[in-house]
């Protein structure tokens, strides 16, 4: 998959993109399967809100085959590269729940500010991209997204170590409403198979999930291989230590254990 000069252009101008239905819905279907699977296991790596509810699993392509998968999935891999510039390494992971009533706030943040206080990562050449595997829809959590404010540099931020599980660098009200007046505030919202590329300096958030409608979305960060962390201050599982540039599967890599998965359905 490549990107056209004028998604480039919108990437440079707005800091994301969204692809609605990327990928199919027996390819969603699938992945959420492999998803619950990994949240109904014992592991260090899945991390549970205060309900017991699955927040996160981490490096979930290091267990869990259709996730392997994925994370050299080319419609996902390609179009970073054609961004970045070169090859990239997986520098995280994650299978992000947010389950029906329980699924708590992601607060304001820019993920690189995290990699390079946590990570000492160099430079911001790293991104996300993101892939539906539930409908989200404007009631059950979605993604917010501040148009333009990948623009800014890293922004000052504090340590927030309380507020959920999973401690973060946020971002103030005073700040975020500065740069709200600015871009605006938008909420990428579609079918399970939806993909967002989106910058790691793109100051982002989601909210609580109150309604009985679950989501699940999963987040390749991945990052220029010469421009990998330099500091090994998190666990491995959490910052990846592997620099090896990914190889990209091919574009049906998928599809085996979509006829598996189907047979098993029957």
């Amino acid at each position: 998959m490549s990107l056209t000069d004028a998604e480039l252009k919108t990437f440079d101008e707005q800091g994301y993109l969204f692809f609605p239905g990327k990928f199919t819905p027996q390819e969603a279907a699938l992945l959420k399967h492999e998803a619950d699977t990994v949240y109904g296991s014992n592991r260090k790596e899945v991390w549970r809100e205060s309900s017991g509810a699955a927040r996160t699993a981490f490096a979930a392509h290091t267990y869990n085959e259709g996730f392997r998968r994925l994370g050299a999935h080319p419609r996902l891999i390609d179009p970073v590269m054609q961004v970045l510039g070169g090859p990239v390494y997986m520098h995280q992971f994650k299978v992000n729940a947010k389950a029906a009533f329980d699924g708590e706030v992601w607060q304001w943040h820019q993920d690189y500010g995290t990699w390079k206080r946590e990570d000492d990562m160099p430079e911001p050449r790293a991104m996300n991209i993101a892939i539906f595997l539930e409908e989200v829809t404007a009631a059950n959590g979605p993604l917010l997204f501040i148009p333009g404010s990948h623009k800014m540099g890293v922004i000052d931020a504090g340590h927030d170590l309380q507020t959920t599980s999973y401690p973060l660098w946020t971002l103030d009200r005073d700040k975020v409403t500065e740069l709200a007046e600015r871009g605006g505030c938008v909420a990428p919202t579609g079918p399970a198979g939806s993909m967002i590329l989106f910058s790691s300096l793109l100051v982002h958030a989601s909210p609580a999930n109150i309604s009985p409608f679950g989501r699940i979305i999963v987040y390749l960060s991945l990052c220029r291989v010469d421009n990998h962390i330099r500091a090994f201050n998190r666990e491995e599982w959490i910052a990846h230590r592997d620099f090896a540039p990914i190889k990209s599967l091919s574009d049906d890599c998928l599809d085996e254990l979509v006829a598996q998965h189907g047979r098993a359905a029957e």
